[in-house]
């Protein structure tokens, strides 16, 4: 049996390494923008005042940045200004280590590597201190932190340094926020159909709500029969297979059209999800697909139907019962190694909590629409999540849905961003008719058939109102209806 492990020399190298970094490419990178100005604007981009390591070289490049950001001259003599006569910098009065660091200039041609090497130790440092951190909190875990909270927090820092090298807390400037915006509404104008967010394929809900807008959490709400895990798929497949993205310079994929779904099945499998769509996609029934009940020319439509969607990036997780924090580090994966542009969720009575809120659905639902919208945020992407309806909804005449029969309506209404309805006029009124039905009670059904409502109850950044689809139930398919004012005019 082996003894315990010696303790570490103190004297050992491993144990008093230093942090990674290059005070030289600091200071030559520092020279250059002092004498050439414009080599800011080759690495300020990416590089901030935090990546460097050495404290008066951050101040440097900062003050550095303001003057050149306001179109004044950064250099040895207007730099100065900022330090108090009697700083000393390296043992050397700060005035005289800026004039120091014009002479160890880098030439312009190597400022943006030497930028570059900078950040990646920056970078490096990062890794090294949520290492730290996570031995430490591992070896003294405070009673309330689980392990898997531990977990979920380590992923979340470590995807914010994997996406930004560093974490985006914090104040924003309005005029970056306006330029954002500006980009945004160019973007718009350019695109087909004019939307700012990601196109539902279905015109008259996209024109409501401008597409589907990133970080916002919509919340799609029906009762059972409606078709409320229908609309969700329609959606998640015509984004799907939408999709269109172009390389960047820097080798990544930038989303250019449609875009990468990830869609949590809770309640199905990704077997019956699948049947769904290659139903709706082929027009044959689901019914008579898992019968078998097809004909040889329907079995080549579903052989070439699922050769093209073999490559539509639609992924899915049947896992049940999963938590909200699985959940999220689950999508936080998918997002770094597949990206990401929309996220479905079916449906939210189907995730737990965390152990502490367990027993009290009040507060687990409040904890898991909270992690959604903050998931949303973090993310950048759209998040449709399901949700089901009160049986209130039953007791009333008129059966259209309003906002207080949402199930545990406080936290899913406050948290979402948009609230929509699926509503089908034709179930309820063949059910009300039953086998007697008049000539009068016919006509009324056959106005609302195959008629379905997408009712935006509420929309944090744009109008309420209704969507009329068209809805075939056989193959579980919504689609744009097709207006007796959109047929083009006849000829005489």
């Amino acid at each position: 049996m082996n003894g315990p492990a010696p303790a570490p020399d103190k004297n050992d190298a491993t144990v008093m390494r230093v942090a990674p970094h290059n005070a030289e490419a600091e200071r030559q990178l520092l020279g250059a923008i002092i004498v050439n100005n414009e080599t800011y604007y080759r690495v300020s981009d990416f590089l901030e005042p935090g990546h460097f390591y050495i404290q008066p070289h951050r101040e440097i490049y900062e003050k550095a940045g303001q003057l050149i950001r306001a179109g004044k001259i950064a250099s040895p003599i207007t730099l100065k200004t900022f330090f108090p006569h009697d700083a000393r910098i390296a043992d050397l009065p700060a005035a005289q280590y800026i004039l120091r660091l014009t002479a160890d200039a880098a030439s312009i041609i190597n400022a943006e590597d030497y930028g570059q090497a900078i950040y990646d130790l920056a970078i490096r440092r990062n890794l090294i201190r949520i290492g730290e951190d996570m031995v430490n909190i591992a070896y003294d875990a405070p009673i309330e932190m689980p392990p898997e909270a531990q977990i979920d927090d380590a992923e979340r820092r470590l995807f914010e340094l994997a996406e930004k090298g560093r974490s985006d807390a914090g104040f924003v400037s309005f005029g970056d926020a306006l330029s954002a915006t500006i980009e945004m509404a160019a973007a718009a104008y350019q695109r087909e159909g004019a939307l700012s967010g990601i196109s539902s394929g279905l015109k008259d809900l996209d024109a409501l709500m401008g597409g589907l807008q990133p970080s916002d959490l919509i919340v799609l709400a029906g009762r059972p029969a409606m078709g409320k895990t229908s609309l969700a798929t329609n959606i998640a497949y015509n984004v799907a297979e939408a999709y269109r993205a172009e390389e960047q310079p820097d080798g990544s994929l930038k989303t250019t059209n449609g875009g990468v779904v990830g869609f949590f099945s809770l309640e199905m499998s990704a077997e019956q999800l699948a049947t769904r769509i290659i139903s709706e996609q082929t027009e044959i029934s689901s019914s008579k697909i898992r019968r078998g009940d097809i004909s040889e020319h329907d079995f080549e439509k579903l052989a070439a139907a699922a050769q093209t969607m073999q490559v539509v990036p639609l992924h899915v997780d049947q896992t049940g019962g999963i938590s909200i924090a699985q959940l999220v580090a689950r999508a936080r994966r998918l997002k770094r190694q597949r990206g990401l542009d929309l996220l479905i969720v079916d449906y939210i009575q189907l995730l737990s909590g965390s152990q502490k809120n367990q027993g009290n659905r009040v507060q687990e639902i409040t904890e898991i629409t909270t992690g959604l919208k903050a998931l949303a945020k973090e993310l950048n992407v759209p998040i449709i999540a399901l949700s089901q309806l009160s049986r209130q909804v039953e007791a009333r005449d008129d059966k259209r849905p309003i906002l207080s029969d949402l199930r545990e309506s406080g936290s899913i209404e406050q948290d979402a961003d948009v609230v929509m309805f699926v509503f089908r006029e034709e179930y309820y009124l063949a059910k009300a008719i039953g086998n007697e039905a008049t000539p009068e009670d016919m006509e009324k059904l056959e106005r609302v058939r195959n008629r379905a409502e997408v009712i935006v109850a509420k929309q944090r950044h744009g109008p309420t109102g209704t969507a009329n689809l068209h809805f075939q139930g056989e193959f579980t398919r919504f689609s744009d209806l097709a207006e007796s004012d959109r047929f083009p005019e006849p000829h005489e």
